[in-house]
Protein backbone atom coordinates (compact mmCIF):
# COMPACT_ATOMS: atom_id res chain seq x y z
CA UNK A 1 0.00 0.00 0.00
CA UNK A 2 1.63 3.26 -0.46
CA UNK A 3 2.64 5.24 2.13
CA UNK A 4 0.40 8.08 1.84
CA UNK A 5 -2.85 6.34 1.38
CA UNK A 6 -1.47 4.06 4.88
CA UNK A 7 -0.78 7.32 6.46
CA UNK A 8 -4.65 9.05 5.79
CA UNK A 9 -6.24 5.83 6.79
CA UNK A 10 -4.16 5.52 10.01
CA UNK A 11 -4.70 9.29 10.57
CA UNK A 12 -8.53 8.61 9.82
CA UNK A 13 -8.65 6.23 12.72
CA UNK A 14 -7.28 8.12 14.93
CA UNK A 15 -9.07 11.74 14.71
CA UNK A 16 -12.55 9.91 14.46
CA UNK A 17 -11.60 8.01 17.69
CA UNK A 18 -10.15 11.21 18.85
CA UNK A 19 -13.46 13.76 18.43
CA UNK A 20 -15.29 10.50 20.39
CA UNK A 21 -13.62 10.55 23.24
CA UNK A 22 -12.83 14.29 23.72
CA UNK A 23 -16.88 14.71 23.44
CA UNK A 24 -17.07 12.02 26.09
CA UNK A 25 -14.49 13.65 28.42
CA UNK A 26 -15.56 17.31 27.78
CA UNK A 27 -19.64 16.04 28.71
CA UNK A 28 -18.28 14.51 31.97
CA UNK A 29 -16.22 17.52 32.74
CA UNK A 30 -19.22 19.59 32.31
CA UNK A 31 -21.32 17.54 34.37
CA UNK A 32 -18.79 17.43 37.40
CA UNK A 33 -18.64 21.62 37.03
CA UNK A 34 -22.49 21.68 37.56
CA UNK A 35 -22.64 18.92 40.49
CA UNK A 36 -19.79 19.77 42.65
CA UNK A 37 -20.58 22.88 44.43
CA UNK A 38 -17.00 23.16 45.51
CA UNK A 39 -15.52 22.92 42.42
CA UNK A 40 -12.43 25.71 41.80
CA UNK A 41 -13.94 25.99 38.27
CA UNK A 42 -10.88 28.00 36.98
CA UNK A 43 -8.35 25.38 38.25
CA UNK A 44 -10.31 22.80 36.75
CA UNK A 45 -10.22 24.05 33.54
CA UNK A 46 -6.68 25.02 33.14
CA UNK A 47 -5.82 21.42 34.79
CA UNK A 48 -8.06 19.71 31.69
CA UNK A 49 -6.70 21.30 28.82
CA UNK A 50 -3.40 20.34 30.46
CA UNK A 51 -4.29 16.73 30.49
CA UNK A 52 -5.48 17.25 26.76
CA UNK A 53 -2.07 18.77 26.10
CA UNK A 54 -3.41 22.63 25.15
CA UNK A 55 -2.33 24.71 27.83
CA UNK A 56 -3.26 27.73 28.05
CA UNK A 57 -2.16 31.29 30.58
CA UNK A 58 -4.46 32.61 32.85
CA UNK A 59 -7.46 32.36 34.12
CA UNK A 60 -9.66 29.51 31.63
CA UNK A 61 -13.28 29.65 31.83
CA UNK A 62 -16.19 27.00 30.66
CA UNK A 63 -16.08 28.88 27.31
CA UNK A 64 -12.52 28.33 26.51
CA UNK A 65 -12.66 25.00 27.30
CA UNK A 66 -15.29 24.42 24.74
CA UNK A 67 -13.40 26.90 22.14
CA UNK A 68 -10.21 25.02 22.40
CA UNK A 69 -11.77 21.64 22.29
CA UNK A 70 -14.98 21.45 21.23
CA UNK A 71 -15.21 24.15 18.27
CA UNK A 72 -11.92 25.58 17.20
CA UNK A 73 -11.87 24.58 13.45
CA UNK A 74 -8.14 24.54 12.85
CA UNK A 75 -7.23 22.36 15.93
CA UNK A 76 -6.03 18.73 16.12
CA UNK A 77 -7.25 18.89 19.54
CA UNK A 78 -10.49 20.30 19.42
CA UNK A 79 -13.82 17.98 17.87
CA UNK A 80 -14.49 20.20 14.93
CA UNK A 81 -10.82 19.68 13.90
CA UNK A 82 -10.42 16.56 13.98
CA UNK A 83 -14.11 15.92 12.20
CA UNK A 84 -12.32 18.22 9.58
CA UNK A 85 -8.91 16.79 9.31
CA UNK A 86 -10.61 12.86 9.27
CA UNK A 87 -12.65 14.05 6.01
CA UNK A 88 -9.50 15.41 4.70
CA UNK A 89 -7.41 12.53 5.43
CA UNK A 90 -10.60 10.47 3.55
CA UNK A 91 -10.63 12.52 0.30
CA UNK A 92 -6.77 11.50 -0.02
CA UNK A 93 -7.41 7.97 1.06
CA UNK A 94 -11.16 8.04 -1.50
CA UNK A 95 -9.46 5.24 -3.68
CA UNK A 96 -9.44 2.59 -0.84
CA UNK A 97 -12.19 3.54 1.30
CA UNK A 98 -15.96 2.71 0.29
CA UNK A 99 -18.49 5.01 -0.48
CA UNK A 100 -20.28 4.46 2.45
CA UNK A 101 -17.53 5.79 4.75
CA UNK A 102 -16.91 8.29 2.76
CA UNK A 103 -19.93 10.25 2.60
CA UNK A 104 -20.33 9.62 6.39
CA UNK A 105 -17.54 11.62 6.96
CA UNK A 106 -18.01 14.16 4.05
CA UNK A 107 -21.83 14.85 5.67
CA UNK A 108 -20.30 14.55 9.37
CA UNK A 109 -18.21 17.79 8.49
CA UNK A 110 -20.81 19.76 6.38
CA UNK A 111 -23.00 19.02 9.35
CA UNK A 112 -20.60 21.07 12.12
CA UNK A 113 -21.47 24.40 10.73
CA UNK A 114 -25.10 23.87 12.36
CA UNK A 115 -23.45 23.51 15.44
CA UNK A 116 -22.08 26.85 17.18
CA UNK A 117 -20.55 27.72 20.69
CA UNK A 118 -24.13 29.01 21.48
CA UNK A 119 -25.55 25.43 20.87
CA UNK A 120 -26.45 23.25 23.96
CA UNK A 121 -22.85 21.28 24.57
CA UNK A 122 -24.59 17.83 25.76
CA UNK A 123 -26.81 17.87 22.53
CA UNK A 124 -23.56 18.40 20.54
CA UNK A 125 -21.22 15.90 22.15
CA UNK A 126 -23.73 13.37 21.71
CA UNK A 127 -24.31 14.07 17.97
CA UNK A 128 -20.23 13.77 17.86
CA UNK A 129 -20.55 10.13 19.50
CA UNK A 130 -23.66 9.12 17.33
CA UNK A 131 -21.63 9.93 13.97
CA UNK A 132 -18.39 8.69 15.12
CA UNK A 133 -20.15 5.35 15.78
CA UNK A 134 -21.93 5.44 12.23
CA UNK A 135 -18.48 6.02 10.71
CA UNK A 136 -17.01 2.98 12.56
CA UNK A 137 -20.25 0.99 11.89
CA UNK A 138 -20.22 2.04 8.38
CA UNK A 139 -16.62 0.98 8.27
CA UNK A 140 -16.41 -2.19 9.66
CA UNK A 141 -19.77 -3.07 7.41
CA UNK A 142 -17.75 -2.39 4.00
CA UNK A 143 -14.35 -2.51 4.36
CA UNK A 144 -12.22 -5.82 3.34
CA UNK A 145 -9.61 -6.55 6.66
CA UNK A 146 -7.23 -6.37 4.54
CA UNK A 147 -4.21 -3.67 5.35
CA UNK A 148 -6.71 -0.42 4.93
CA UNK A 149 -8.84 -2.19 7.31
CA UNK A 150 -5.68 -2.65 9.65
CA UNK A 151 -4.21 0.99 9.22
CA UNK A 152 -7.61 2.42 10.56
CA UNK A 153 -7.78 0.34 12.99
CA UNK A 154 -4.36 0.72 14.29
CA UNK A 155 -4.67 4.14 14.65
CA UNK A 156 -8.23 3.70 16.53
CA UNK A 157 -6.39 0.93 19.28
CA UNK A 158 -3.94 3.57 19.70
CA UNK A 159 -5.93 6.97 19.94
CA UNK A 160 -8.74 4.79 22.15
CA UNK A 161 -5.55 3.63 24.83
CA UNK A 162 -4.43 7.37 24.80
CA UNK A 163 -7.67 8.86 25.21
CA UNK A 164 -9.13 6.58 28.14
CA UNK A 165 -5.71 7.15 30.36
CA UNK A 166 -6.52 11.18 29.77
CA UNK A 167 -10.21 10.27 30.63
CA UNK A 168 -8.84 8.29 33.61
CA UNK A 169 -6.29 11.21 34.52
CA UNK A 170 -9.53 13.82 34.98
CA UNK A 171 -10.18 11.99 38.54
CA UNK A 172 -7.02 13.93 39.54
CA UNK A 173 -8.22 17.37 37.83
CA UNK A 174 -7.01 20.31 40.24
CA UNK A 175 -9.90 22.06 41.77
CA UNK A 176 -12.07 19.49 41.39
CA UNK A 177 -12.24 15.68 42.87
CA UNK A 178 -12.80 14.58 39.48
CA UNK A 179 -15.66 12.59 38.33
CA UNK A 180 -16.62 9.36 40.47
CA UNK A 181 -16.08 5.63 38.98
CA UNK A 182 -20.09 5.11 38.27
CA UNK A 183 -19.69 8.01 35.69
CA UNK A 184 -16.43 6.94 34.13
CA UNK A 185 -18.01 3.92 33.41
CA UNK A 186 -20.97 5.41 31.77
CA UNK A 187 -18.58 7.83 29.60
CA UNK A 188 -16.98 5.03 28.17
CA UNK A 189 -20.51 2.86 27.76
CA UNK A 190 -18.89 0.53 30.32
CA UNK A 191 -21.57 0.43 32.48
CA UNK A 192 -23.45 -2.42 31.69
CA UNK A 193 -20.75 -4.41 31.05
CA UNK A 194 -19.04 -3.93 33.92
CA UNK A 195 -22.23 -5.17 35.66
CA UNK A 196 -22.49 -7.76 33.68
CA UNK A 197 -18.68 -8.97 33.67
CA UNK A 198 -18.23 -8.16 37.95
CA UNK A 199 -21.59 -8.56 39.14
CA UNK A 200 -21.24 -6.43 42.22
CA UNK A 201 -21.18 -2.48 43.15
CA UNK A 202 -18.98 -0.21 41.52
CA UNK A 203 -15.55 0.37 43.96
CA UNK A 204 -12.88 1.76 42.81
CA UNK A 205 -10.71 -1.06 42.64
CA UNK A 206 -13.07 -2.89 40.63
CA UNK A 207 -14.15 -0.23 38.24
CA UNK A 208 -10.39 0.83 37.84
CA UNK A 209 -9.59 -2.87 36.92
CA UNK A 210 -12.09 -2.66 34.41
CA UNK A 211 -11.10 -0.25 32.48
CA UNK A 212 -7.45 -0.44 32.52
CA UNK A 213 -6.96 -4.37 32.16
CA UNK A 214 -9.75 -6.08 30.95
CA UNK A 215 -9.20 -8.40 27.82
CA UNK A 216 -12.94 -8.57 26.91
CA UNK A 217 -14.00 -5.21 26.53
CA UNK A 218 -12.62 -2.88 23.81
CA UNK A 219 -12.55 0.11 25.73
CA UNK A 220 -9.89 -0.88 28.36
CA UNK A 221 -6.89 0.33 27.94
CA UNK A 222 -5.25 -2.99 27.83
CA UNK A 223 -7.90 -4.26 25.34
CA UNK A 224 -6.56 -1.67 23.30
CA UNK A 225 -2.92 -1.84 23.89
CA UNK A 226 -2.96 -5.89 22.72
CA UNK A 227 -4.72 -5.29 20.04
CA UNK A 228 -2.98 -2.42 18.43
CA UNK A 229 0.27 -5.33 18.84
CA UNK A 230 -1.77 -7.54 17.14
CA UNK A 231 -3.12 -5.56 14.56
CA UNK A 232 1.42 -4.64 13.15
CA UNK A 233 1.74 -8.61 13.29
CA UNK A 234 -0.45 -8.39 10.78
CA UNK A 235 0.11 -5.78 8.10
CA UNK A 236 1.68 -6.84 4.87
CA UNK A 237 5.43 -6.50 5.07
CA UNK A 238 5.81 -6.31 8.81
CA UNK A 239 8.11 -8.75 8.38
CA UNK A 240 10.66 -7.05 6.13
CA UNK A 241 11.58 -4.64 8.68
CA UNK A 242 11.20 -6.35 11.93
CA UNK A 243 13.32 -3.69 13.95
CA UNK A 244 10.70 -0.89 13.96
CA UNK A 245 7.47 -3.07 13.74
CA UNK A 246 8.97 -4.84 16.72
CA UNK A 247 9.98 -2.01 18.80
CA UNK A 248 6.55 -0.59 18.72
CA UNK A 249 4.89 -3.74 19.81
CA UNK A 250 7.61 -4.06 22.38
CA UNK A 251 6.78 -0.19 24.15
CA UNK A 252 2.94 -1.20 23.55
CA UNK A 253 3.53 -4.95 25.28
CA UNK A 254 5.79 -3.20 27.90
CA UNK A 255 2.87 -0.82 28.89
CA UNK A 256 0.31 -3.47 28.79
CA UNK A 257 1.83 -5.86 30.82
CA UNK A 258 3.23 -3.17 33.34
CA UNK A 259 -0.68 -2.14 34.24
CA UNK A 260 -1.66 -6.06 34.15
CA UNK A 261 0.88 -6.88 36.46
CA UNK A 262 0.83 -3.95 39.00
CA UNK A 263 -1.76 -4.23 41.96
CA UNK A 264 -4.42 -2.23 40.89
CA UNK A 265 -4.04 -0.36 44.28
CA UNK A 266 -0.87 0.50 43.06
CA UNK A 267 -1.73 1.94 39.95
CA UNK A 268 -4.87 4.23 41.33
CA UNK A 269 -1.69 5.25 44.03
CA UNK A 270 0.16 7.05 40.86
CA UNK A 271 -2.87 7.18 38.78
CA UNK A 272 -1.23 10.28 36.69
CA UNK A 273 2.49 8.70 36.35
CA UNK A 274 0.45 5.82 35.11
CA UNK A 275 -1.37 7.18 32.41
CA UNK A 276 1.65 9.11 31.33
CA UNK A 277 3.48 5.68 30.75
CA UNK A 278 0.41 4.65 28.33
CA UNK A 279 0.68 8.10 26.52
CA UNK A 280 4.17 7.55 25.74
CA UNK A 281 3.80 4.30 25.03
CA UNK A 282 1.33 5.14 22.08
CA UNK A 283 3.57 7.86 20.98
CA UNK A 284 6.43 5.88 20.76
CA UNK A 285 3.88 3.17 19.10
CA UNK A 286 2.48 6.14 16.66
CA UNK A 287 6.16 6.96 16.10
CA UNK A 288 7.62 3.71 14.88
CA UNK A 289 4.64 3.24 12.49
CA UNK A 290 5.40 6.72 11.35
CA UNK A 291 9.16 5.72 10.13
CA UNK A 292 8.64 2.15 9.42
CA UNK A 293 5.03 2.89 7.05
CA UNK A 294 4.79 6.18 5.95
CA UNK A 295 8.03 7.81 5.32
CA UNK A 296 10.39 5.83 3.03
CA UNK A 297 7.99 6.22 -0.32
CA UNK A 298 5.97 9.25 1.33
CA UNK A 299 4.20 11.65 -1.06
CA UNK A 300 3.51 14.18 1.71
CA UNK A 301 5.13 15.45 4.65
CA UNK A 302 4.77 14.16 8.36
CA UNK A 303 2.23 17.36 9.10
CA UNK A 304 -0.29 15.13 11.30
CA UNK A 305 -0.63 16.94 14.51
CA UNK A 306 -1.38 14.54 17.09
CA UNK A 307 -1.99 15.15 20.92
Amino acid sequence: MLSRIAESLFWIGRYVERADNTARLLDVHLNVLLEDPWVDEPSANASLLSVMSCPVDGPVSRGDVLRHLAFEDDSATSIAGTLAAARENARRAREVISTEVWESLNTTRMDLRRWSRASRPHEYFVWVRERAAVVWGLSSATTSRDDAWHFMELGRSLERADMIARLLMTRSLEGTTGPNWTTLLRTCSAHEAYLRTVRALVTEERAAEFLLIDRLFPRSIAYNLDRAESILSQIEGSESNRALAGRARLALGRARTNLEYSPVRDILDDLVTQMHEVQRACATASDLIRDRYFLPAATVTWNQEAL
